[in-house]
């Protein structure tokens, strides 16, 4: 005859099962999750050399951005698909500079800073700064349901405009990916002027009318 199982050996084999289960979980989530987060970060933030010299651009591509490359008049959209869900994306623009300024008007900075109150756009962030070596902005806001991030970089031959969306996963990794791919682009053109530092004016004392009182 077969013996039954007591309830009470039942219930220890369904304490020593669900413990278990629980210390493994939480050895995972300690020793294991940690590291896998930190394996995806790299590999989506893992830097791909990409060149266009009809926009006049040389740059790196993070590899969560870099997938497909569709090409269009005047400029071109690095994707990466995915079946559920917005991938990141990356659209670049690059047009010739009549000008041949290699420097924003300051006009057209305080256009681009105030935007964000006049237009009331959310989270709008505006940063003049360089990229490169070139004269670049850089402006975050909310577009929808996420961020974009818009850089504009300027040489003496090319204005460029580089557009990124971290799309519908993970938004604060494929942001860090779209900043450290824009942070890469080299815009074709010669070096910027070098601007003379200017000169120490050097005051003399001036001597008082009529010479010396006794």
């Amino acid at each position: 005859m077969k013996r039954k199982m007591s309830t009470q050996l039942k219930f220890a084999l369904a304490i020593l099962v669900v413990g278990g289960g629980a210390l493994a979980g939480e050895y995972f989530l300690v020793k294991w999750y940690p590291y896998y987060q930190g394996y995806r970060s790299n590999k989506v933030l893992n830097l791909l050399p990409y060149q266009n010299a009809d926009l006049g651009i040389d740059m790196q591509v993070a590899a969560g951005i870099y997938g497909k490359v569709d090409d269009f008049p005047g400029g071109v959209r690095i994707y990466r698909p995915r079946i559920f869900g917005d991938g990141a994306s990356l659209t670049l623009t690059s047009q010739a500079n009549p000008g041949h300024n290699d420097e924003f008007s300051p006009q057209l900075l305080a256009q681009w800073e105030t935007k964000g109150t006049y237009q009331n756009i959310a989270d709008y962030r505006f940063e003049h700064t360089k990229i490169q070596d070139r004269d670049a902005a850089m402006i975050w806001q909310s577009r929808g349901t996420s961020m974009l991030l818009t850089a504009h970089i300027i040489s003496a031959d090319h204005i460029v405009e580089a557009n990124c969306l971290p799309g519908s996963s993970n938004e604060s990794l494929y942001l860090k990916a779209c900043e450290a791919s824009l942070q890469t682009i080299k815009v074709a053109g010669p070096p910027p002027r070098v601007k003379p530092e200017p000169g120490v004016l050097e005051l003399k004392p001036v001597k008082p009318a009529g010479g010396k009182r006794k």
